[in-house]
């Protein structure tokens, strides 16, 4: 389906519903500042389809689309923090699921439990239980509203044009690096397309969930895979010859950029997440399965790597009405298959109409098929399984890496950061 028509059946989808429940339309106004890292693609699509749909519901509302630009949200983690550890919180921000919520805004007590919202909304029935538990305490408590389900590990690629180079979509890194990547360097065209630092990272957790499989991925963050063991070791040094096979100025490229080189025809791989769907829907207009197509991370067919994008209500927020409209809002089936199609991820809600061909594409639909069906895992680039201050070593761990090559260092280094932030304790 072409952008435009998508974005028109959407609208029309949103006036056909009725208004949110929680507080009515005439209780709530004022400012409302929403803080995200959505400036682009189909992000910032689908965050503007939420916003003018929520401002018909509220009209006395104001809404403040605080965006800051920077992928992975790496700039706008940074303003965040500055802002809530100055008594200075937005309204609301967009925080990843899991560790990224949990081990710094819930354990450091600034976030508001929203079960009232869930409960009045029956939406305790309508969240995976997994999902759930990613944005929960011990005692019960729930601090979010999660907006989509993502997929970390995504190949991307054109299918007429791997037929024209003679390339099939490989299995696993040793395909790729021993036939694919030979053939398309012969050929003169880029292997494998990726930006920067943190597209890198994103890059190396599909590549240790390959190597390592599911449970050893997951030993890494429940303690059970040793950091410093020859099998990460063995990551790292698979993960070096993969960025032999990639484009020499990846730290100046976007993912964005690194995604056009697939549907330019100047790269015939990427690895990246489902929003690069977003991207190739909503701004390069491609139709997915002929301008562009996909299949799971090489090596990890079977297992489905997620995070999800939630907001919430930080204590102190100026207008905290405003926000548990807003949340109210965001989790209904109506807001979800309003922002998810132009995102490029799926509804986390289940009420959602995922069954609409003409809402969700066949992507949506084969990764919805592989969402229930696979092993789940979280992706740590995206702050589901490890605390942000891994986050932030890991990335200099890769930064280093990616100039000296050093698989064993990388390795050590990284077992180091590992006891220092507390992951698999």
């Amino acid at each position: 389906m072409k952008a435009p028509r998508l974005i028109s059946l959407i609208l029309v989808l949103a006036l056909a519903f009725g208004l949110v429940s929680g507080a009515s339309a005439q209780d709530v106004s004022g400012d409302l500042e929403i803080f995200s890292w959505w400036t682009g693609g189909g992000e910032e699509a689908g965050l503007n389809a939420l916003i003018e749909r929520f401002s018909e519901l509220y009209p006395e509302v104001n809404v403040i689309n605080s965006a800051v630009a920077g992928g992975s949200g790496v700039n706008a983690r940074a303003v965040l923090t500055t802002r809530m550890l100055g008594g200075d919180p937005p309204d609301t921000f967009q925080v990843h699921a899991g560790e990224e919520l949990n081990a710094l805004w819930v354990e450091a007590g600034l976030m508001e439990p929203l079960n009232d919202i869930y409960e009045e909304n029956g939406w305790l029935d309508d969240f995976p239980q997994g999902l759930l538990d990613l944005i929960s305490d011990d005692e019960g408590n729930i601090y979010v509203v999660p907006v989509n389900i993502h997929r970390s590990n995504v190949l991307w690629y054109v299918p007429g044009n791997l037929e024209e180079w003679g390339v099939t979509v490989p299995a696993d890194w040793d395909e790729f690096l021993n036939t694919t990547c030979p053939a398309l360097q012969e050929a003169g065209v880029t292997p494998l397309s990726v930006g920067e630092n943190w597209t890198q990272a994103h890059l190396w957790e599909s590549v240790a969930l390959a190597e390592l499989g599911a449970e050893g991925y997951n030993g890494l963050w429940n303690g059970e895979t040793n950091w410093a063991s020859p099998e990460v070791v063995g990551v790292f040094e698979t993960f070096g010859q993969i960025l032999d096979c990639t484009n020499e100025d990846r730290n100046a490229l976007t993912w964005q950029d690194a995604s056009q080189m697939v549907a330019e025809g100047r790269a015939a791989f990427n690895v990246m997440g489902d929003w690069a769907a977003g991207y190739f829907l909503v701004d390069l207009a491609l139709e997915p399965g002929e301008g562009f197509a996909w299949a799971p991370s090489p090596g990890t067919e079977g297992v489905f790597m997620m995070l999800s994008d939630t907001f919430g209500l930080p204590k102190n927020a100026p207008n905290p009405e405003a926000v548990r409209a807003w949340l109210s809002f965001l989790g209904t089936p109506e807001a979800q298959d309003i922002f998810n199609p132009l995102k490029g991820s799926l509804p986390a809600n289940t009420s959602a109409n995922i069954d609409d061909p003409e809402l969700y594409n066949a992507y949506f639909q084969e990764a919805y098929e592989d969402w229930t069906t696979n092993v789940i895992v979280g992706s740590q680039a995206h702050g589901a399984v490890a605390p942000q201050a891994f986050t932030n070593g890991f990335a200099n761990i890769i930064a280093t890496f990616a100039a000296d090559r050093d698989a064993a260092s990388a390795s050590a280094s990284a077992a180091e950061l590992a006891l220092q932030t507390g992951v698999g304790r």
